[in-house]
This record gives C-alpha cells, sequence and structure tokens, in this order.
C-alpha cells in the first residue's frame, strides 16, 4: 500500500510564485439563431416545451393558493420557491446530461425537477416508463393519472410527474414523497433527481458522496449539486469542495481520478435578499472560487443561465472532462430570478427598473421569439404549444386539488406513517453467516496468538470492523488520521496493511462533510462507517446530523436507507473542548440510533449489529476504556460472529435490594461501589447496563424494580435534560406503584468538563453510589 507523500523541506521552502489561469466569463459566442442549426425541429420545440411547463407549472402553484389558477383554488401552508427567471439553467442543463447523470438541488428545484424528468421521459423507453410508475409508491400516482389519461405512455408519464410534483407540494399522500417532504425537498430518484435540500448549501456533500461512490465502484454517470450564489456563505460548500479534490484521488488511489462532479452555483445575485455580489461575498466573480480548491482551479468558468445552449455548451464540455477523469469542475451560471426568494416575498431590496431590465433577458420571452424570427417555428406553432401545456397543468391541477381524490393524510396516519419509515430495519431478524475469510495482517495474527479473554475493547471493535470489510464490498471508512495512524484508540490499526484507499482513507477535518458526504454514498446503495475523533466534535457537524442525517430517511418516505455508523469517543483528559458526553444531545433527536457499550463483548456485538443493519447509528466509545478486557463473559469474546439487538439492556451483575442503570463508563465506578455495599452493609445490588440508548427495551428494569423496589440511574452526562432525567421519568411512569422510593440520578456536575486533574469533583465517584445506595435503604 502507498504510504504518505514525502514533505520535502528542499521543495517546500523553494522561493517561486503560485501561478493562475485566466477564467473564461461568457466566452460561448454564439448568438440563439446560430445556436439553433445544431439542434432539429422537434428538439427545438421540446425545449421550449420544457421551458414553458416549468414556468407555468410554478404559475399554477404560485396562483392556486391565492387568487386562483384557471378557477382552481386549494389551501398551501408550506415554503415555495420559485424558479421563475431561471428555467433556462434547468433546460440546458438536462438537455447536457444522460440516464446515468444524477442530481442534487437546493429548495429552489421545482426546475430541475420538471426539465430533466421530461428529458428521461423523452430519452426511455415506453417499457421502462412504465416500470418505473408501476413500481414507484406501489403504483399510486399510476392508478390516479391513467384514469384520466387515454394518450400514449409518454404523455402518460408526462402526467405522472406533473402529478406527483403537485401532490407532493400540496402535502398530499399521492406525492412523489407521501406529501410529507413538500416543495423544497420533493425529488424523483428514478429519473435521477436525487433529493434537494431545504437548507442552504445541504446537497452539496451528498453530491461529493454519490460520486464517491460511483468513482470507487466505477459507475457509469456523472453527478451535479445544484446551489444558488447565496450557499457559498456556508462553511460545508468549502468543506466539500475540498473534500471533493483532495490530492489522494490523484496520487495515491488506484485509479487516480478526479471525482466526476460538477459544483453548478445558479448565480441569480442574491441571497433571500441581500446581494451576494457587491455587499454579502468577497469574491467578485463567484468563479474565482476554484482557483483557490486545486490546482486545476477546478475547471471553472462564468457562463450566461438565461441561454440554454449555452448551458447546454457548458455542462457538455465540463461533462467530458469529468469522463476524462480531471474532475470535479465549478459552473458559476448567471441568472436571475424574476419571482421573490420565496412566495412571500414582496422583493422590497430591488427596484423596477432593475427588474424589468432583466425582463428583456427572460428566456420564455427571448426562445420563442427568437424560433419565431428565425422562422423555424410559427407564432400559431408556438401558441398551440402553450395551451397544450396549459391544459394538461390544469387538468394535474384539478386532480391534485381534488381532495377525493388525491387526500391528505390524516394527523394520526401522518404521525403513522413517519413513525414507520423512520427507522428502516426495525423488523429485520439478520442471518449472516459465522464463516468468513478474516483480512490478513499484523493485527490479526496479534489477537490470533491471543487468548479471548485478553480481547480489548479495541480489538473488539477492530474485529467487527474488519469482518464487516470482509463480508460487505460497498463498505467505505475514512475520518481523521484513522489510516496508518489507525484513529482513537488504534481500533483501526492494521487495516491499512489489508485495505486501498479507495476502502480506508483519511478525511480533511471537516466534521460537517465527513457526516454528510457518508449521506450521498449512502443515497446510492454504499454503506459507510466514519470516526468523528471526539464527541465534542459532533458539534461541528450539527446540521448534518440533526438536519439531514436524522431526517432523509423519512423525508424520503422510506425510499432511501442509511446504514451509515458514526463512531465517536467521550471522556479523557483533555477538558471542555475533548472530553464532554454530547450523548443527550444526540439521545434526543428523532431519527438516530444510539448506543454506549462499554466492554468488549458488548462493543464487538452491538458494533456488528449496526454495521449488518440499514439505519444510522451514533456509535458512542469510552476513551478510557479501549483498553479494558473483558470480564462478565466466562471464555472472553468469542473469535466468530455474533451480534448484540438493539434496545436490549443487560444484567452485569445480579442483586436483590437495589437496582443501579448504568450508561456508560459509569458502570466499573458502580461495580465498584456494590462490592462495597455488600461487604460492609450487606446490601446486594443489582447492575444493569443500558448499552443501547436509543431504541431501549424497559423490560429488564422493570422486572428488577419489582424485586427491588428502588433504582438509580447514572451517566457520566451532565445533569441537566440528560438521558439518565429521561429514563428516570419513564421509569416512574411504568413502575409508580412498584417504586418504594422516587429514582436518584446520579451524574457529572452541571459544569465545563475539566482537566483530568479536577475529575473527581465532576464525574460520579465510588462514594456517590454508597450514599445514594444507602439514602434508598434509609427507612
Amino acid at each position: 500500500m502507498p504510504k504518505n507523500q514525502f514533505l520535502d523541506p528542499n521543495v517546500l521552502l523553494k522561493p517561486g510564485k503560485i501561478k493562475f489561469n485566466d477564467i473564461d466569463v461568457n466566452t460561448y459566442n454564439k448568438t440563439m439563431l446560430e445556436s439553433f442549426t445544431a439542434f432539429s425541429h422537434s428538439e427545438l420545440l421540446d425545449i421550449y416545451s420544457q421551458l414553458l411547463t416549468i414556468r407555468e407549472f410554478e404559475t399554477a402553484i404560485q396562483s392556486i393558493g391565492d387568487t386562483g389558477y384557471h378557477g382552481i383554488k386549494h389551501v398551501h401552508k408550506g415554503p415555495i420557491h420559485l424558479t421563475i427567471g431561471q428555467e433556462a439553467v434547468s433546460v440546458g442543463e438536462a438537455n447536457a446530461l444522460s440516464l446515468d447523470d444524477i442530481v442534487f438541488g437546493s429548495h429552489r428545484s421545482h426546475g430541475e425537477l420538471i426539465a430533466i424528468s421530461l428529458a428521461q421521459i423523452k430519452k426511455r423507453s415506453e417499457k421502462e416508463l412504465i416500470k418505473i410508475m408501476e413500481e414507484y409508491n406501489n403504483g399510486s400516482i399510476l392508478r390516479i393519472v391513467e384514469k384520466k389519461n387515454q394518450g400514449d405512455i409518454k404523455s402518460l408519464s408526462r402526467d405522472f410527474l406533473l402529478y406527483g410534483a403537485m401532490c407532493e407540494i400540496l402535502g398530499k399522500t399521492n406525492g412523489f414523497q407521501y406529501g410529507l417532504a413538500g416543495s423544497i425537498h420533493v425529488f424523483f430518484p428514478p429519473f435521477g433527481i436525487y433529493p434537494n435540500n431545504g437548507v442552504v448549501g445541504g446537497s452539496a456533500p451528498f453530491a461529493v458522496g454519490s460520486s464517491l461512490f460511483n468513482h470507487i465502484h466505477k459507475k457509469p454517470g456523472i453527478v451535479v449539486a445544484n446551489m444558488g450564489d447565496g450557499a457559498l456563505g456556508c462553511g460545508i460548500l468549502f468543506e466539500s469542495m475540498n473534500f471533493a479534490a483532495m490530492d489522494q484521488f490523484r496520487l495515491l488511489w488506484q485509479e487516480k481520478k478526479g471525482l466526476p462532479l460538477i459544483f453548478s452555483f445558479i448565480d441569480n445575485g442574491y441571497g433571500m435578499g441581500g446581494q451576494t455580489r457587491g455587499e454579502t461575498m468577497a469574491y467578485d466573480f463567484l468563479a474565482r472560487l476554484g482557483a483557490g480548491i486545486s490546482p486545476t482551479q477546478l475547471h471553472s468558468e462564468r457562463i450566461n443561465g438565461n441561454d440554454p445552449f449555452s448551458v447546454i455548451d457548458a455542462f457538455s464540455r465540463k461533462k467530458q472532462i469529468l469522463l476524462d477523469g480531471a474532475g470535479p469542475a465549478l459552473l458559476d451560471i448567471v441568472t436571475y430570478r424574476l419571482a421573490g426568494h420565496s412566495i412571500s416575498d414582496a422583493s422590497t431590496y430591488r427596484t423596477d427598473d432593475e427588474i424589468d431590465a432583466w425582463m428583456s433577458f427572460d428566456p420564455l420571452i427571448v426562445y420563442p421569439q427568437n424560433l419565431v424570427r428565425s422562422k423555424l417555428s410559427s407564432q400559431d406553432e408556438i401558441n398551440e404549444i402553450k395551451n397544450k401545456v396549459v391544459e394538461v397543468m390544469i387538468k394535474n391541477c384539478q386532480l391534485a386539488s381534488d381532495e377525493k381524490v388525491s387526500p391528505f393524510f390524516s394527523m394520526t396516519d401522518a404521525n403513522a406513517h413517519y413513525e414507520r419509515v423512520l427507522f428502516s430495519d426495525n423488523e429485520i431478524k439478520t442471518q449472516r453467516s459465522q464463516q468468513v475469510e478474516r483480512l490478513k495482517n499484523s493485527r490479526e495474527n496479534a489477537l490470533s496468538n491471543k487468548s479471548r479473554m485478553q480481547i480489548t475493547i479495541s480489538d473488539a471493535l477492530y474485529e467487527a470492523i474488519s469482518y464487516a470489510f470482509s463480508r460487505e464490498d460497498s463498505l467505505i471508512s475514512y475520518g481523521e488520521d484513522v489510516r496508518e495512524w489507525g484513529g482513537v484508540g488504534g481500533v483501526y490499526s492494521g487495516l491499512n496493511e489489508s485495505l486501498a484507499y479507495e476502502r480506508l482513507f483519511n478525511s480533511p477535518i471537516s466534521e460537517a462533510a465527513i457526516v454528510s458526504v457518508a449521506i450521498g454514498y449512502a443515497f446510492k446503495g454504499g454503506r459507510v462507517l466514519v470516526e468523528i475523533m471526539f464527541a465534542d466534535f459532533l458539534a461541528r457537524a450539527g446540521d448534518e446530523i440533526i438536519n439531514q442525517l436524522a431526517k432523509w430517511q423519512s423525508l424520503s418516505g422510506g425510499f432511501f436507507k442509511l446504514p451509515i455508523v458514526i463512531r465517536t469517543s467521550v471522556g479523557s483528559e483533555y477538558g471542555a473542548q475533548h472530553a464532554q458526553d454530547l450523548l443527550s444531545v444526540v439521545a434526543s433527536i428523532p431519527g438516530l440510533k444510539v448506543v454506549f457499550p462499554v466492554t468488549p463483548y458488548d462493543c464487538k456485538g452491538l458494533l456488528n449489529r449496526a454495521l449488518a443493519g440499514s439505519d444510522p447509528v451514533i456509535f458512542f466509545e469510552s476513551r478510557k476504556l479501549y483498553g479494558k478486557t473483558e470480564q462478565f463473559i466466562k471464555n472472553g469474546v468469542p473469535d466468530e460472529y455474533y451480534e448484540i439487538d438493539f434496545g436490549e439492556p443487560d444484567i452485569k451483575s445480579s442483586g436483590s435490594d437495589v437496582t443501579i442503570l448504568t450508561i456508560g463508563a459509569v458502570l466499573y465506578t458502580a461495580l465498584e461501589a456494590s462490592k462495597i455495599l455488600l461487604d460492609q452493609y450487606k446490601i446486594s445490588v443489582e447492575i444493569i447496563d443500558a448499552r443501547s440508548i436509543v431504541p431501549f427495551n424497559y423490560a429488564i428494569v422493570i422486572k428488577s424494580i419489582k424485586k427491588t423496589g428502588c433504582i438509580i440511574v447514572a451517566g457520566d452526562s451532565c445533569d441537566r435534560n440528560s438521558v439518565m432525567k429521561n429514563f428516570a421519568t419513564d421509569i416512574v411512569e411504568q413502575c409508580f406503584f412498584t417504586l418504594r422510593k422516587a429514582p436518584i440520578v446520579i451524574s457529572s456536575k452541571n459544569t465545563l468538563t475539566p482537566h483530568g486533574e479536577y475529575y473527581a469533583a465532576f464525574y460520579p465517584q465510588v462514594e456517590d453510589f454508597v450514599k445514594a445506595v444507602l439514602s434508598l435503604k434509609d427507612n
């Protein structure tokens, strides 16, 4: 395996200059009339139909909740962000992409959805289209539109698109995501439109992850990340561009090629109401930014986004660069939104003169005028297309607004649906083979010579990871210093001898990208194990964990699975920013499974389970315990494969007088206290280790309380709003008539995590348990 690049001081300290190449700005020099000659008459009319369909669709959804659309009115409470004025960007992009290409968009992505879907409908066979419509959402959308369409399969597919998108935006059950994602998230993967994102810039790392999947597994097609210029105020964009352009792809990986990815910035001059160029940004020309990311300058270029042929030309050229292995690329596509940021925006921040000036560049005015002027079409033909588009739109608006045909979820049904798709493998009973060819490296040799009683937590975690890599080709793992250094606790040590860079690599110190790139990789069917070095750093990926990882299984209506495991460590001697326990924060977020095992046996079994499931898991580990050996399993950690189900706590020490439920490393403090209590006070303590936080089965705890009548809930988290407090509340609700006294919570102090010298004053100590138990037994 190749090692890191040699850092030669003679080269790095050599004087010189960094050189940059000129960046092209609006160099597509053909007039629209000249561009027409490269396309057939039917292709030119298709482009106009695509432009007009986007405009009419957005006119409909803008009007339907206000003055009405051709007499159709419908209450709509969600946000809508219109692309009116920007349609040529979407249409140009759609006509440059192939069936294998996919796009990710922003909150303003109706244009891409419609244009790319119409292009796909044109390119696909009728057999393919029927299969897609029959299989998507079990054919529920198809069954509605086919009643109103007796025409050919292509026109039926168009109705399927418009009706499904309209229903999604209106919150109807027949929407593409069952009406639970809405306007800012609507997407349709069978046509290459992957999740659009309500968080500015949120789709960029998804696109990086999906292009990474294509690159590693040699899949056809490129990936496009469509974003607004305002997104460049977000750190995740820079993390994503750097991640996508890492040197290791060209220097250390086997293929030595760049990712097949285009960062497509739809530059309309505004981030909501603030102007970007000249006010809130520093770049002057957005395309300049590529020069700061990579020596290739990301092949950056600034183009005219109001001319669909300029967009087709640019995307076609950048795509070829990607296919040649020289990606990623960046396009700065200059356009203008004639509508406000959203339908509630009155555009008070810009002048009528500015809007009027851009109206003369409106593609829905300029394009048909040039078609007629060139005599490639007549005004009658243009009017016929308009009438047909409006007719189709009215039909599908009527269907979508009819609550008998297109109902809403009841609130009960909506909540039940969200719960049903929150996790995808709740009912799966896994049957994995115990026989697998082990990886070959020096650590495997060392482990084979160890007694199974000597297996540490670090060893146990390694064995689970090693097995997963042997079993599943799609698994990749990355994080800060996980390769040669071996990651926190040396868990990965040895794997660099067995695995190519494509499967195990060092990432930048970019926690937000580490998490969200994994999501994009999973969208394409991959499995990811990432390491966030310290739990404190989960905060740097806050949006990606809370708004993205936890939500996309539900937002996709269960279409996507996210088999992603995030390993992170808590507690050591590094103080307030490297040792705090964020377990309670993460556990409060719906959509994440959360575990915290603290024995070698439990670590291996739960990590095996996490790496075999299909849900996102946050896997907490104690940095104090990586060298801990097994003391609860008679023969030590089994060499063979086994799993521990999520949610099942485990009795570590049986007793009859007091129950203690522990979370994390405090298990060992409680065990020490239990020996003192038995020896000195003849009090028998039953200690239950939670192991899992979400989900959690209280059955064993309730059974123990029926025996002891009292409970202590303990953990190393701070007391305020802690998991321990939540557990105690749940226990009171379920055991109110069984408990003789209120539960006691033992936790760390509500202060900053101190340096190691002061840990005894911060973390729960043996005497805290002894005192609490005696207070419960005090009659």
